[in-house]
């Protein structure tokens, strides 16, 4: 996880903790833990702010599977923008 000042207040090992565990779990349930997450976060924003969300996370499987394409190679080489380039820091 990345840290920003947006991230600065966060408790970092507890989410850490949390996303180790969840990691470790199989993946039908970690789609599922995704899939029950939704409903309480789409409360809180609006429904612009929840496509952005689903934009980032889109942004950051691709960000992966180009990293996984690219082996060895460094940011500065992959084709999709990076999160600081997309949030603009």
């Amino acid at each position: 996880m990345t840290t920003s000042s947006e991230t600065a207040d966060l408790n970092h090992p507890v989410l850490r903790r949390l996303v180790d565990t969840a990691n470790s779990l199989p993946l039908a349930d970690r789609i599922t833990l995704l899939k029950a997450l939704i409903p309480g976060t789409a409360k809180e924003v609006t429904p612009c702010e929840f496509e952005t969300i689903i934009a980032e996370l889109r942004l950051k499987g691709e960000r992966l599977y180009d990293a996984l394409s690219h082996p060895g190679h460094g940011r500065r080489d992959r084709h999709v923008i990076g999160e600081r380039d997309f949030e603009g820091r």
